[in-house]
C-alpha cells in the first residue's frame, strides 16, 4: 500500500453555530444561523445557498458501530449583512450545539 503524501485536503469549510433565529421575545429553533468561515458579506453568501452541511457530534451509546452522529442541514438564506446564514436541519439543533462546530459541504454545486 502506497501512502500518501502532502497535505490532508478538506471537502468541506468549517462553520460556527450562532443560535436560532430570534426576536426580542421569540425564539425559533426551526431555524439555525451559522456563521461560514470566511464568508463576510451578503454577497459571498450566494454561493452556499442550497450546500448542505453536517453538525456532528459524539454520543455515549454505540449506534452502528461508531460513537459520533450527525444531524444534516441546509443553507437556507442569508441573515443580516455580514456573512451569516440561516440554515434549517433535519431535526432542530440541541442547544448544546450553540458554539460548536458545524461542516458546510461543496455540494449540491450549481455550476
Amino acid at each position: 500500500m502506497v501512502k500518501a503524501q502532502g497535505e490532508r485536503v478538506r471537502l468541506y469549510v468549517r462553520g460556527t453555530i450562532l443560535g436560532y433565529k430570534r426576536s426580542k421575545s421569540n425564539q425559533y429553533e426551526n431555524t439555525s444561523l451559522v456563521q461560514i468561515e470566511g464568508v463576510n458579506t451578503k454577497e459571498e453568501v450566494a454561493w452556499y445557498l442550497g450546500k448542505r452541511m453536517a453538525y456532528i457530534y459524539k454520543a455515549k451509546v454505540k449506534k452502528n458501530g461508531s460513537h459520533y452522529r450527525c444531524i444534516w442541514g441546509k443553507v437556507n438564506r442569508p441573515h443580516g449583512n455580514s456573512g451569516v446564514v440561516r440554515a434549517k436541519f433535519k431535526s432542530n439543533l440541541p442547544p448544546r450545539s450553540m458554539g460548536a462546530k458545524v461542516r458546510v459541504f461543496m455540494y449540491p454545486s450549481r455550476i
